[in-house]
């Protein structure tokens, strides 16, 4: 087997003794071929779902019915989870989801994959079993449907994103003309989606180490506008490193609010996005102190990636420590103040001084100023 397998292979092998025809499939297997990290392991078989999670009780290995309704058993092995899921077929789709049903036909189970990249799967002994070309294809950096590209894009319209997250990170040379067509011929679908998905596969095209061309051939088959209707520009994620909210940050030419709103990003990724949007950090080293003391460190050096700065600004802000303002309510209390709204004032009032010193001054010197403007 793959030594990128190795980290799972103890896991693997009391799996594929309790599932003897189990196989290896999808991003595992490339990956492995691709000489990449593999994450995570998913393995299909012939057996029933029902006989999977007898097979896998019987072997002393919990099974979690996490998908029934497509077949899907997650087997717990050493606190790990590897999904399982039943050979199937595709019954009807509706450009989202599909109805199954069982079978045993290995190649007919890999015809419903979305790539060919995709669609391989492995034995226990290392045997690749490749009913589409997808090994020459990632070999050669060729991303392509399993079979027509139309009927494949119809079925499920979440393969166009797709189709853009793994030209991103496998595509070399041209792409697929069978593969553009079908996507031009797609995009009023991507409507169907929703945006908890399309932000999810957004985000895993521009965390790619090299999304540009991707993003730019989004934009020219009208993907990026459909799904990114507030306005984009592709050119600007040049250069930036893999972080998607900055990407994102940087992709974006319209409002950033109502892009987190209408994608439903989570609270700490729409926070970030729109901090990102605020003026880079500039200045001598007091200036600095400044700016990290009200702004993230990492909000400032994103700041900086977008303006464009040289690295030697990301470096001065890296080597200072981010100041701490040293009082809080209770040494105003201290002073014979009772709680209320004059406490906050004078904290406000105390915070400005320091600040404009260049955060440096002690709690002893910030006690003293605040005992003089108390008194006053």
């Amino acid at each position: 087997m793959a030594p990128e397998f190795a980290e799972a292979a103890p896991a693997l092998a009391r799996l594929f003794a309790a599932l003897p025809q189990a196989r290896l499939v999808g991003g595992c297997v490339r990956d492995a071929l691709a000489r990449q990290k593999v994450a995570d392991f998913d393995l299909a078989t012939p057996d029933l779902p029902d006989s999977v999670i007898a097979a896998l009780t019987n072997a002393g290995l919990r099974a979690i019915p996490t998908g029934l309704d497509h077949g899907t058993v997650t087997a717990i092995v050493d606190g790990r989870g590897f999904e399982v899921t039943s050979l199937r077929r595709d019954v009807l789709t509706d450009g989202r989801h599909a109805q199954v049903a069982w079978t045993t036909d290995w190649e007919e189970d890999a015809a419903r994959r979305d790539f060919t990249i995709n669609a391989m799967s492995m034995a226990a002994d290392g045997t690749l079993y490749d009913y589409f070309g997808g090994q020459a294809d990632l070999a050669a950096g060729h991303v392509r449907f399993v079979g027509e590209a139309a009927a494949r894009v119809a079925e499920d319209y979440l393969r166009i994103l797709r189709f853009f997250r793994f030209q991103a990170r496998y595509g070399r040379g041209e792409p697929d003309p069978a593969a553009l067509a079908a996507i031009a011929a797609g995009v009023p679908g991507l409507a169907r989606l929703s945006v908890e998905r399309v932000w999810s596969e957004l985000k895993r095209i521009l965390a790619a180490p090299e999304p540009g061309e991707a993003l730019s051939l989004m934009a020219r088959l009208g993907v990026l506008a459909a799904v990114v209707p507030e306005g984009t520009d592709p050119a600007r994620v040049a250069g930036l490193p893999p972080d998607p909210v900055l990407r994102a940050a940087a992709l974006l030419t319209g409002d950033p609010a109502a892009f987190a709103a209408r994608l439903k990003l989570s609270a700490a990724e729409a926070e970030r996005l729109l901090a990102l949007r605020g003026p880079p950090p500039e200045g001598d080293v007091a200036d600095l102190r400044r700016a990290l003391a009200d702004t993230a460190p990492e909000v400032l050096e994103g700041r900086s990636w977008l303006a464009g700065q040289p690295p030697a600004m990301r470096a001065r802000l890296a080597g200072l420590p981010r100041p701490v303002f040293p009082l809080e309510g209770r040494d105003v209390v201290a002073l014979g103040i009772p709680p209320g709204p004059r406490v906050g004032a004078l904290l406000r009032q105390v915070r400005g001084w320091w600040l404009a010193g260049g955060c440096v001054a002690g709690p002893a010197d910030c006690r003293a100023e605040l005992a003089r403007l108390a008194a006053a």
